[in-house]
């Protein structure tokens, strides 16, 4: 059920523009605005789910979907050398729009710890 407050569930429904890389019957990847690394997508449900861990629990075939739909994406971006999947779950891992997303990090050498 989409969140009619949500930023995400606004640019799944096409209400709010974003630069769509990749859909998939489930989910959507689009750029990230304030990317951290040369390649830097983020994957989201169609459907809300607040965050990784709501989604794991009510939806664990969708969490699948996002890391398939990110794999895809990162095949099609020529990340064939590597890529960084990351789910930021509450505000304290940094999680600031409360629908689950799947960060997809490409493009450059990426360190850890990732900070």
């Amino acid at each position: 059920m989409p969140d009619p407050d949500c930023l995400f569930c606004k640019i799944v429904a096409g209400d709010i523009p974003a630069e769509i890389v990749h859909a998939s019957e489930h989910s959507v990847a689009f750029r990230d605005l304030n990317p951290q690394a040369p390649t830097h997508v983020l994957v989201v449900p169609k459907d809300h789910y607040a965050n990784a861990a709501e989604v794991a629990h009510w939806a664990p075939t969708m969490a699948a979907d996002l890391i398939t739909t990110a794999r895809d994406v990162a095949e099609k971006e020529g990340l064939e050398t590597g890529y960084r999947l990351v789910f930021n779950t509450g505000a304290d891992a940094g999680q600031t729009v409360f629908h689950v997303h799947l960060h997809l990090l490409g493009g450059r050498n990426l360190q850890w710890p990732p900070g």
